[in-house]
């Protein structure tokens, strides 16, 4: 969300932020996040980029601040975890992509903690240490993101030129994902196979966690498709393969949870099991940017998925 002001009165961008952003947001704001939202760039006066907390507006001035609220809001978790990524947990690199193996409790993308390790940065520091004598951080494009608590195969880009066949690829929805979930069982699954398919859309406010849920009105959700196999199931528990028509938020969370079978862990969801949301991206198959190669790369499945 992009927000413009005009400036009544002298004063320091920070203090005129402080003051205002919460208006917007309806939500407290603290010292320290207005100073990260500048120092991150996301401030403009009159349509320049402003990195100084301190900048005095002027009268007539024009500000604009790009707010993000989940980043801006989301602070370190207790349960982050320090990891640095190896050569072994690299599934494919050329000299267009890299596509690595997420682990859990790690967040696809850059904070505004700037002390908060993601998969992007990790990706960064680990393309860099490949080559120390770049002056500036190499490029790492994020082209689709895991919640934190899921891990398995995440793509990136090491060339700009590699995003817009990508881009498409993802919005026209030609790229295969399957997951693997566990999940609680709730209702106990009358079919072996389903399908679900319905319209999304935010039910929680912006200042909260997102929370997705179904809609019938479609003009104000977009569609979903998911399809599930159960794989091997016990009284307790059901192991779910998931392939995806469609990639919206949470989508394979509310979707099992829509049919009585929470993933495990996903307290948001419904689940009554405490732990990880026990889902894991095992399978991305997508057309190569540039070879045009039909490209299937996997993430091994650990135990707990087995």
């Amino acid at each position: 969300m992009i927000k413009q002001w005009k400036v009544q009165q002298q004063e320091r961008l920070d203090s005129f932020l402080r003051r205002e952003i919460p208006l917007v947001v309806e939500k407290e704001i603290s010292n320290g996040k207005i100073r990260r939202l500048i120092l991150a760039g996301c401030v403009s006066v009159n349509s320049k980029q402003c990195r100084i907390p301190a900048y005095d507006l002027k009268v007539g001035s024009t500000v604009s601040a790009d707010i993000q609220e989940e980043k801006l809001f989301f602070e370190k978790s207790a349960d982050d975890i320090d990891f640095t990524l190896t050569q072994k947990d690299v599934l494919f690199e050329d000299e267009y992509i890299i596509v690595v193996n997420k682990p859990a409790y790690l967040p696809t993308e850059d904070t505004f903690v700037k002390e908060r390790k993601s998969m992007h940065s990790c990706v960064v520091e680990y393309l860099w240490n490949k080559n120390r004598s770049l002056r500036n951080p190499p490029y790492a494009g994020i082209m689709h993101r895991l919640d934190k608590e899921t891990s398995g195969v995440l793509l990136f880009t090491k060339k700009r030129e590699a995003n817009k066949s990508l881009s498409e690829q993802f919005s026209q929805h030609t790229i295969n994902k399957i997951y693997r979930a566990v999940c609680e069982v709730k209702i106990k699954p009358q079919q072996k196979e389903f399908t679900v398919e319905n319209f999304l859309t935010r039910i929680s406010s912006k200042s909260s966690a997102c929370k997705m849920g179904i809609t019938k009105d479609e003009t104000k959700g977009q569609n979903a498709k998911t399809k599930f196999k159960i794989v091997k199931e016990d009284e307790k528990k059901v192991f779910v393969e998931c392939i995806l028509f469609t990639g919206r938020t949470h989508q394979i969370r509310v979707h099992l949870s829509s049919k009585g079978l929470p993933i495990c862990g996903d307290e948001l969801y419904g689940s009554t099991v405490k732990g990880r949301i026990m889902l894991h991206a095992h399978t991305l198959e997508f057309t190569h940017p540039v070879s045009g190669e039909r490209m299937k790369i996997e993430s091994p499945l650990s135990a707990q998925f087995l």
